[in-house]
């Protein structure tokens, strides 16, 4: 399997996860409190390993690719809308949607990041991928479809369809950023996520949880969303924003499984149908074949890599033969064909 699905996939177990856990604690807690917990506990976590990584890792050939200047304005562009305005307007339209109707809404963003992704951003696709996409799609929307929807206050729904939108611009975002440090990248997004979440919850005069709740609820967003974050953008570098996000849709289903262990929930037909249908859509893009020929533009940038086909280049330091390591690097003009994903190598038009 390729890794950028594994990590994918286990961005998504780990966010899905995290769900049943976090409801276990939620009780007598505002949502946007909540939200502002789990995002500080996951940038507070990654922080926290970020420093004792840079304690203990003195070796040049791992030192990290780090946020350069020409980055900036797509990670500013990412937390803007992913961290700040996304979970405003979820929380403005969950206040104004019943929850049937928000969980089957809040599956528009696996569909909103593929089309920004295929038609703005220009990532390239065929009809398995899109047959695939609509299976999974059509798999989230049945495991969320508890009662006829009733979408009450329509400006509740547009409001929680404008979150989804905003996170899948964070989602196409990244992605430009996403041959940088994850484990950076997923961190600042956490700390400021948080951060302003909560402070929004103190201006609304909510109260901070009990100690002990708050420690649990940290621990949680550093498994359920600083954790899958950091693998959500390796997943990114290897697969594109809108595959990426295709398979972490599966997280549903590892929320529902985790809920009949913890929660004793019972999942009814809908979910085995939904189930079926998940696990056809990612076979899908599995077993996705992609090869032709293609060229590689001239580029210049630094990330972890090994000396494979793309990675033909001499170097003007001491290099100490030791694989993956890190440094800036240029490609030269390279024709070839293989399979491949639109990874952070393949951007190519078709």
């Amino acid at each position: 399997m390729h890794k950028g699905v594994i990590y994918a996939l286990i961005a998504a177990a780990l966010f899905g996860a995290s769900t049943p856990f976090a409801k276990t604690l939620a009780t007598g807690i505002a949502p946007v409190m909540l939200a502002g917990t789990l995002y500080l506990g996951s940038g507070l976590g990654l922080l926290i390993v970020f420093v004792v990584q840079n304690m203990l890792v003195h070796d040049k050939n791992k030192s990290r690719a780090g946020i350069v200047r020409q980055d900036i304005p797509w990670l500013a562009g990412a937390i803007l809308a992913g961290g700040v305005m996304g979970p405003v307007l979820l929380m403005l339209g969950l206040s104004m949607t019943p929850a049937s109707s928000a969980s089957l809404l809040l599956n528009m963003e696996s569909v909103l990041t593929a089309l920004l992704a295929w038609f703005v951003f220009r990532e390239n696709f065929d009809r398995r991928i899109v047959a695939g996409m609509g299976l999974i799609v059509i798999a989230g929307a049945l495991l969320s479809w508890e009662q006829i929807p009733v979408l009450g206050v329509p400006w509740g729904a547009l409001a929680i369809i404008a979150a989804c939108l905003c996170w899948a611009l964070d989602n196409n975002l990244t992605r430009k950023i996403a041959a940088g440090d994850a484990l950076q990248i997923a961190c600042l997004k956490g700390l400021v996520a948080g951060a302003v979440n909560l402070a929004i919850a103190l201006l609304l005069h909510y109260r901070l949880p009990q100690p002990e709740k708050l420690v649990s609820i940290g621990l949680i967003g550093f498994c359920g969303y600083g954790l899958s974050l950091v693998m959500f953008v390796l997943a990114l570098r290897h697969l594109g924003a809108a595959r990426t996000g295709a398979y972490f849709s599966s997280a549903p289903f590892v929320g529902a499984a985790m809920s009949l262990l913890l929660l004793g929930e019972q999942p009814g037909p809908l979910f085995w149908l939904a189930l079926v249908l998940m696990a056809v859509g990612i076979w899908l893009h599995l077993s996705e074949h992609h090869a032709h020929d293609h060229q590689h533009d001239p580029q210049l940038h630094a990330h972890a890599h090994t000396h494979d086909e793309h990675h033909q280049h001499e170097h003007d330091f001491a290099w100490d033969g030791k694989e993956p390591h890190t440094h800036q690097h240029q490609h030269g003009q390279l024709r070839h064909t293989h399979p491949h994903y639109p990874d952070m190598h393949h951007q190519h038009p078709h």
